[in-house]
């Protein structure tokens, strides 16, 4: 959804060096009720971005973009936010390590903006997303205070703030300093394609391959459409007679890839696969990755304009879901081609349209917000990765119940009672926590009219 700007900004957009220098920034802000949007760089219009508001201040953490300490012994990493997430395993990478989470987007990604979402990324099937390899945390409140979360420890005692900080989006604070686990590489990697005459067969292989106990490094699916899309992009050495193609990454030790690869292929031919080719070199390995890595861009050649959405659903239910989102494709006239994680059900699909024509942007909007209503239906959640935004706030009470927005907005005022930081954001009305604080009315309700002011 394009930025919309409502008022020019009465406040500056502010480039911060250091972390008492946002204290000083967010501590102004508080004191003259000025709304605060942090971010690492303000490139293009984005959601929610401080236009949106009469008084806001954009904070840019572009200049946090140091790694400050690495530590092989406690095998972690402390980096500033504004670190690329591609940075960290690039400066570790000598001595045998890396860090595990892996977005698509990595070689531009931030590390602060992955805590703000939870990122995952093609390897967190096995590995985790980002808050199972975050191990502490520096953050600004909105009052000025500078706290420290968890370091570089294995585990804090009392209340897991570090887990509710990550994936909070903006609305809890400001995050100045991440530090990270790193792990040695394995010995060995070995990656297959496995391609599918149909969609059914190859959601009945990625459900059957983690039921046999197997779980790969990484697991992904990209259907006919995006296995086109992309080799014609970036000539990956995909096959093109498919109708579904995954990608399997095993690592570990050598006997073990080699078992479980042969183990997978098995599991293949037993739903029907009509491609299954084991990579024989590293850089065919990267190949592989390299195609499902440019999918996105490679979609962008071949449609005027794409809109992403990030939704999870149960393995099980993988087939099911791709064929209705093929129905409800049909329904809005649109296409959409699906590129996502397959072994956790983070799906991505691509709806392709025109902004240029009358209609189309409302258009894929509603095919949107139904793909993400399908999602809830079958048991999964609005999002895996991407996080809720403005996008998504106004399907939150598909997924929450009132009393479960109620809580969750709780939080958000015991760290921001004003409802300063990155305001508009997750919850679809939001109002202030304060006894006289102004809110937001819609359709001439008052949101959560029982929430207890603080």
């Amino acid at each position: 959804m394009p930025c919309r700007p409502t008022a020019p900004c009465l406040w500056p957009s502010l480039l911060p060096e250091n972390t008492d220098q946002v204290a000083d920034v967010v501590r102004l802000c508080h004191a003259n009720q000025v709304k605060v949007v942090p971010a690492r760089l303000r490139h293009r219009p984005v959601r929610g971005a401080p236009c949106r508001w009469k008084t806001a201040s954009f904070v840019g953490l572009g200049k946090f973009n140091r790694i400050l300490d690495i530590d092989y012994a406690n095998r972690c990493v402390t980096v500033q936010p504004g670190v690329t997430n591609l940075a960290i395993s690039q400066a570790v990478s000598a001595a045998g390590f890396y860090y595990a989470p892996d977005p698509s987007s990595q070689i531009a990604c931030s590390i602060g903006g992955n805590v703000a979402e939870n990122s995952g990324g093609v390897h967190c099937l096995k590995y985790g997303v980002t808050t199972n390899n975050l191990l502490g945390l520096e953050i600004v409140l909105m009052n000025g205070d500078v706290v420290r979360l968890g370091g570089k420890h294995m585990d804090s005692d009392g209340y897991d703030l570090l887990g509710i900080l990550t994936g909070s989006e903006g609305l809890l604070g400001v995050i100045t300093e991440v530090t990270v686990r790193i792990l040695p590489k394995p010995a060995t990697v070995g990656a297959q394609l496995l391609g599918f005459g149909d969609l059914q067969s190859a959601g009945d292989c990625v459900a059957r391959i983690i039921a046999a106990g197997i779980i790969p490094a990484g697991l992904e699916m990209m259907d006919k459409p995006a296995v086109h899309a992309t080799e014609d992009y970036c000539k990956a050495g995909y096959p093109l007679d498919v109708e579904a193609l995954l990608i399997c990454e095993l690592d570990g030790p050598s006997a073990e890839v080699d078992e479980l690869s042969d183990r997978v292929e098995e599991i293949a031919r037993d739903c029907g696969a009509t491609t299954i080719r084991r990579a024989t070199s590293e850089d065919e390995r990267q190949r592989f990755w390299l195609g499902r890595k440019s999918a996105f861009p490679a979609v962008g050649k071949i449609s005027p304009d794409y809109y992403c959405i990030d939704g999870t659903i149960p393995r099980g239910r993988l087939s099911e879901v791709l064929t209705r989102m093929g129905e409800l494709s049909k329904q809005h006239g649109l296409g959409v081609v699906n590129v996502f994680h397959a072994g956790d059900g983070n799906l991505h699909p691509l709806i392709m349209y025109d902004a240029g024509k009358p209609g189309d942007l409302e258009t894929t909007e509603a095919l949107a917000a139904d793909i993400l209503r399908l999602c809830v239906e079958v048991g999964g959640v609005l999002s895996g990765e991407h996080g809720i935004g403005v996008e998504k706030r106004d399907l939150m009470g598909v997924m929450f119940t009132e009393d479960d927005m109620k809580q969750q907005q709780r939080i958000k005022c015991a760290f921001d009672p004003d409802g300063l930081l990155n305001p508009g954001k997750v919850f679809p009305l939001l109002h202030r926590c304060a006894e006289l604080g102004h809110m937001h009315v819609h359709h001439g309700k008052v949101p959560f009219p029982d929430l207890p002011r603080f």
